[in-house]
């Protein structure tokens, strides 16, 4: 009995794992046209995202997310690399509520991160989306197709991302 619990278990938890690795995006998906705010409060519609015609990160993240932060932590360390190599633009979408959204600010400005901000807090980007879990991260190729995402973090991931960013940059110049 106690072998069949395990097995069970076992298969559960890489059920589970497979789940959480990165997913190529259904194909043709684009970003869905949602009103959210920038840092300073001013409105800003998803369908303004843009980088002409290079790639986009787009990140949902909280403050209260570890996960996200370690992620978000690890694209800074290599992030001006990226963008000399790839013309990346990461768009990190804060999903923080009214309770918490106050301190955005203040927690990237104390990271220095060189991203564009923006934020969701009543998380209808995130319901658009259909993202269930943080942080979620997916890269948007030259004409405006979500091609990949990924839900969850484990220290290299990051390295995925680039050579995801490397591949759209190849594909480009192919064309």
């Amino acid at each position: 009995m106690k072998k069949v619990t395990i097995l069970i278990l076992l298969l559960f938890c890489i059920g589970f794992l497979q789940a959480q690795e990165s997913q190529p995006a259904k194909s043709s998906k684009r970003l869905p046209s949602v009103d959210i705010k920038t840092l300073d409060g001013k409105n800003f519609n998803t369908k303004e995202i843009h980088n002409d015609g290079k790639p986009i990160i787009i990140s949902l993240w909280a403050t209260w997310c570890k996960p996200c932060i370690a992620e978000l932590t690890a694209i800074a360390d290599v992030y001006d690399d990226w963008v000399e190599e790839t013309g990346v633009k990461l768009y990190a979408i804060s999903t923080d509520d009214a309770k918490s959204v106050a301190r955005v600010a203040p927690f990237v400005h104390g990271r220095a991160w060189d991203y564009e901000i923006l934020l969701d807090q009543n998380r209808d980007f995130q319901r658009a989306m259909s993202v269930a879990d943080i942080p979620f991260l997916c890269i948007i190729n030259g004409d405006g197709e979500i091609i990949w995402q990924h839900t969850s973090y484990a220290p290299g991931s990051e390295n995925k991302v680039y050579e995801m960013l490397k591949k759209i940059i190849e594909q480009k110049k192919e064309e």
